[in-house]
């Protein structure tokens, strides 16, 4: 098997803190600027007391430096690519452990079964434990024979609502799986807790860590976890789209399940855990946040009528659905300008692409991040929030606390983020888009006013001061040793009788 390779920072100052922190991503911070680094960012630098081991696991192109500058409280900084499918000589040149076969059979019953968590999660503990032998033999489980047999005999729902799988199909899915699962085998820091952020990739990391060395597990759910199709998984199977999708779905519950705490950045996020099986007692709500400093607004330009979209622009960005919104806002409102901020390199092409495609380049600019946040937004009269699925609301909120009404599309957590300062329009629908922008483009003291009002409210709601107390409460509940046993016996005032908040658990003594 191919190892996987890995960058490292240099290390940085240490810092005093006693308590260690994994930040854990899946190939953003800090080696990618998008939203969800920019929200990393905020917690390691807002978080100065506690020192920081970063590790990002992606399944793109090693980054060659980290984007964002790291701070003294940063000890290290690792970025590791998950290796290629090998050769199929070396797959059989060594006998499978024993167990694997079982660990397999477990793992794809549990996949297809979705009733059946504990499986699922008893057969990837089991791989996870295989990982981490030399020669590796993820690359000789079999998984294709025991998913055949998995979709054969006793998954839900029943085998005649499943897509067929045929014998291509199963080999197809297998190689996806093994894949992914090789980021069981990715060794975490020793650290006194590992704080997840973003997909099933991470996850995986995550989870096999937990289970070699008992650290508690942070987990926040930050990613807008909408049904869809990914635009990397449009020609496959539907039976082979549908194991990608229950296996994701399945490693969510295990992490649920396996998490001290979970940590949903809205109310749909705290609702999708639920759902997949988080504990109630477990989840703490803690909201996007950014700097209002970093965000102070500036008055808007006068002319031309110009609307801002933040993206990646990549195929699966959102960027579809505004380039399409835009040719009707042209139509209506001709020399509207659409700036598309944020494009990363590795997209420029393809955007520009699209962009020709809708004869309206010369309206349109596209450019990088501004390394100055307070350009990011402020020079439109009018921000497109589309976001791409896995997008958290970050960028909603600095366009919000740039004081910028707020065009949105009603994907996951906007509506609620929004509230009654902006604009809702329904999901994959160009034409809504499109009449929104252009009403409030022509309503200057409409436009205006819900500008200031989506300021006010993300002032109220949505800073990064606000982020930081709560999960620096967290991290001193998960990481921190446990006061001495001769403090507690000293409080002269006994146990008060109500529940105690999870960041005072410390108290109270577990006999």
């Amino acid at each position: 098997m191919a190892r996987a390779s890995c960058v490292v920072a240099p290390s940085v100052n240490p810092t005093p803190s006693r308590e260690r922190i994994c930040l854990l991503t899946g190939g953003g911070y800090p080696y990618r600027r998008d939203a969800l680094g920019g929200w990393c960012r905020t917690l390691v630098d807002g978080l100065h007391r506690y020192r920081f081991e970063l590790l990002t696991v992606t399944d793109r192109e090693l980054p060659s430096a980290p984007a964002y500058p790291l701070p003294p409280n940063v000890g290290s900084a690792r970025a590791v690519a998950l290796g290629r499918e090998p050769a199929r000589a070396e797959r059989r040149r060594a006998q499978l452990p024993e167990g694997a076969a079982d660990a397999v059979a477990h793992l794809c019953h549990g996949l297809l079964d979705e009733t059946a968590t504990d499986v699922f999660a008893e057969g990837l503990r089991g791989i996870a434990e295989l990982a981490v032998n030399r020669p590796s033999p993820l690359t000789r489980l079999p998984l294709a024979d025991k998913l055949l047999d998995a979709w054969r005999w006793g998954v839900q729902p029943v085998p005649d609502e499943l897509p067929k799988l045929s014998v291509r199909d199963a080999r197809s899915a297998a190689m996806l799986l093994r894949h992914a699962l090789r980021a069981l085998a990715v060794p975490v820091p020793e650290v006194d807790l590992v704080h997840c952020v973003g997909g099933t990739t991470p996850l995986l990391a995550a989870l096999s860590g937990r289970w070699r060395s008992g650290t508690p597990l942070l987990l926040t759910e930050a990613r807008t976890p909408v049904t869809r199709r990914r635009p990397s998984e449009e020609r496959l199977s539907p039976a082979v789209r549908l194991v990608l999708r229950r296996f994701r779905s399945a490693v969510a519950r295990t992490g649920y399940a396996e998490a001290e705490l979970i940590a949903p950045l809205s109310t749909y996020h705290h609702g999708w855990a639920l759902d997949h099986g988080a504990a109630p007692s477990r989840l703490i709500q803690v909201p996007a946040g950014v700097d209002p400093k970093e965000y102070p607004g500036a008055a808007e330009l006068e002319d031309p009528p110009t609307v801002v979209w933040a993206g990646s622009g990549g195929p699966d960005s959102g960027l579809t659905l505004v380039l399409d919104a835009f040719t009707e806002i042209s139509a209506a409102l001709p020399g509207t300008v659409l700036h598309l901020v944020g494009v990363t390199a590795a997209h420029e092409e393809y955007c520009a692409d699209r962009i020709e495609g809708t004869g309206l380049s010369g309206t349109i600019r596209m450019h990088p991040l501004p390394a100055d946040p307070r350009e990011r937004f402020t020079v439109g009269q009018v921000v497109a929030h589309v976001p791409g699925p896995s997008d958290p609301p970050s960028r909603l909120v600095e366009a919000m606390m740039s004081g910028r009404p707020v065009v949105a599309v009603d994907v996951g957590p906007t509506g609620e983020t929004l509230g009654s300062t902006g604009v809702v329009v329904p999901a994959d629908d160009p034409s809504e888009l499109a009449i929104a922008i252009v009403g409030l483009l022509r309503a200057t003291p409409r436009r205006r006013a819900l500008g200031e009002a989506a300021r006010r409210r993300a002032l109220s709601h949505f800073t990064a001061d606000r982020v930081v107390r709560v999960y620096s409460a967290l991290y001193t509940d998960l990481a921190a040793p446990p006061l001495a046993p001769a403090f507690e016996l000293a409080l002269a005032v006994p146990a008060p009788r109500t529940p105690m908040p999870a960041t005072l658990r410390w108290l109270t003594r577990e006999d």
